[in-house]
Order: structure tokens, then C-alpha cells, then sequence
């Protein structure tokens, strides 16, 4: 049962777990193309969304959408684009008090074209300007979270947290995704946790198999909980003294949007851990979400309940 349900008999539930996401906010534009571009020339799209998203804002949603709280840390600019994305946020039930709105700085925007199979081209634009500072980060601004995670796209500000997170006990989430492989090496330590996308494990691995990735990894960062997401090729993961290598295979859908999955999977798989489920039911849980939102063209609004989630582990 999601945490903050009532369950049968009327019987009052525990509170929802509260979740701190940091990192991206951005105003997307998604438009579906027949084909994607090969050159130069005019692409027509037959379907656009315009909608305020970026990893850690889908996060976000999806621990909102799971039964959680989420609150976000992030940057916009003092722009249209940035007022827009705090209050589309706020409106999916995500907290912004602590988003930080930078003067003279441009809002993070990106176009993506998303084609019939579900696969993606971003095209980003993020101002350098919008992580030049950092907003407090001390044991009172974190005291009221059950855990935090964090995305690659403010560094400075995802290493205090992390940092804070781990001395005060609490789960410390690092979204690993694509970034230059000294970010990646800064952030890494400092989690308890670490979820890498497919191209960022083997950026930091050398390694060609998913399967291979993981053990190297754990052997770099051996008290840190590793895991390896594929895709549709499933997740690898590991954890600190076992010498295991688990493995949950992805649900089989038809993919019409693959766009914000892996945000979807990692807000789900906070909420998880910060719920102190076992990390096989927290895998297995975070691929039932990241599959159904797959299915659903829009990017975060494809989001699932944690009730449909829960659906389609029970059909499995």
C-alpha cells in the first residue's frame, strides 16, 4: 500500500514519505515526428506538448504521483520560462519553496523530437549563470526529509546535499546520468545510493556489457549501493558486502514515449528506499512505473499511480 493511503477498516495510515529532489527544471517542448532528421531541411511533427520537466522535476512528480511528498531544489531564471516552470511544478503537487530564482539568468529550455518508437532527440540549452550559487544546505533544511536525490545538472549544489544527507543517515540518492566524467567521479562518493544510465556507467567503465559494468563499479565504490539501468534490457545492481549480481528484467510495452523514464524510475525508487522497502522490491517497483510511463507520449505527465504500478506487478 502507498504510504499515506488509508487502508481497510478506515485505520489511519503513516504519514507520506517525504522526498528532496535537486536539480534540473526546465521548460520542455516535445513534438512527435514520423522519422527523425537525417540533415538539413523542415521536419513537420504531427503532436507537441509544451511542459515543465528536467530529471529531477520528473523525479519529483513521480514521487508525487507514487503517494509520496516531494519537494524541489532547483534554478530558474527571473524570465517568463522560469515563473512558468515553478508554477506548473506547484500545480502537480510538487513543492518549490526552495527553488532558488536566479536575476540575469536564462531559464533552462530544450526541444526534443520524439519519434514513433518512443526514442528521443534533446536539443538543451542551460545558462552556466544558473548554477554560478548555491542555496543553504545545513541539517535544519534538511532535517524534514526521509531522503534526497539528486540529478548531475547542478553539481556544487548535489555534492552538499549528498554530503549532509550521509552524516545525518539518511538515504542518499545520486541520479547518474550523462555528464562529463569528472562530475560523475566528484558526486559518486558522497551517495548512498547510485542509479547510472546505460552510456554513463560505461563512460566511467571502459565496459561494453551492462552486466560487466556493475562489478566494477562496486569494486570502485564498495559501500555504495550500485544499480544499472538498460532500458528495455532490464537493471543490473549490486549492494555493498554481497557479492551478488541481481538482475530485474524491464516489462514488455509498446513504446510510444520513452522520454523522462528514467526520472520516473528514480523518483519511484527514492520513495522506495525512503519507505524502507528491500531493493529488489524497489527495483521491480521503480521498472513497473518507468514502463507505463513509456507507454504515454508527453514526458513526465506519463507518469503512473502507484496503484497502476502496483497493477502491472501484480499481472507479472
Amino acid at each position: 500500500m502507498a504510504k499515506g493511503l488509508k487502508p481497510a477498516g478506515g485505520m489511519p495510515a503513516d504519514p507520506p514519505r517525504h522526498v528532496l529532489c535537486v536539480g534540473a527544471a526546465v521548460l520542455d517542448t516535445l513534438f512527435r515526428v514520423h522519422e527523425m532528421p537525417r540533415g538539413e531541411g523542415k521536419v513537420l511533427p504531427y503532436a507537441m506538448e509544451q511542459i515543465a520537466e528536467g530529471m529531477a522535476a520528473s523525479a519529483a512528480y513521480a514521487v508525487v504521483r507514487m503517494g509520496g511528498r516531494a519537494s524541489l531544489w532547483g534554478a530558474v531564471g527571473d524570465d517568463e520560462a522560469g515563473h512558468r516552470i515553478v508554477r506548473e511544478l506547484g500545480q502537480s503537487g510538487i513543492e518549490t519553496d526552495g527553488m532558488v530564482i536566479v536575476p540575469g539568468a536564462r531559464s533552462a529550455l530544450s526541444t526534443i523530437l520524439i519519434d514513433p518508437a518512443g526514442e528521443r532527440l534533446i536539443v538543451p540549452f542551460y545558462d552556466h549563470k544558473l548554477h554560478e550559487t548555491k542555496r543553504s544546505c545545513t541539517p535544519d533544511d534538511l532535517a524534514a526529509f526521509d531522503a534526497v536525490l539528486v540529478d548531475v545538472r547542478w553539481p556544487d549544489m548535489a555534492l552538499d546535499v549528498l554530503t549532509m544527507a550521509r552524516q545525518m543517515g539518511k538515504p542518499a540518492i545520486l541520479d547518474g546520468d550523462v555528464a562529463p566524467v569528472e562530475t560523475l567521479e566528484r558526486l559518486a562518493p558522497a551517495a548512498s545510493h547510485i542509479i547510472f544510465s546505460e552510456p554513463a556507467a560505461r563512460s566511467l567503465t571502459g565496459a561494453g556489457e551492462v552486466a560487466a559494468m556493475v562489478p566494477l563499479l562496486q569494486a570502485r565504490y564498495p559501500d555504495i549501493f550500485i544499480a544499472v539501468t538498460a532500458g528495455p534490457a532490464g537493471c543490473y545492481w549490486s549492494e555493498p558486502g554481497k557479492d551478488t549480481l541481481f538482475f530485474e528484467p524491464a516489462f514488455g510495452v509498446t513504446a510510444v514515449d520513452t522520454l523522462a523514464a528514467g526520472d520516473i524510475f528514480h523518483g519511484t525508487f527514492a520513495l522506495a528506499i525512503a519507505e524502507g522497502m528491500p531493493a529488489r522490491q524497489a527495483i521491480r517497483l521503480s521498472s513497473a512505473a518507468a514502463a507505463l510511463k513509456c507507454t504515454v507520449f508527453g514526458g513526465r505527465l506519463g507518469a503512473p499511480t502507484r496503484l497502476e504500478a502496483e497493477t502491472l506487478l501484480q499481472r507479472r
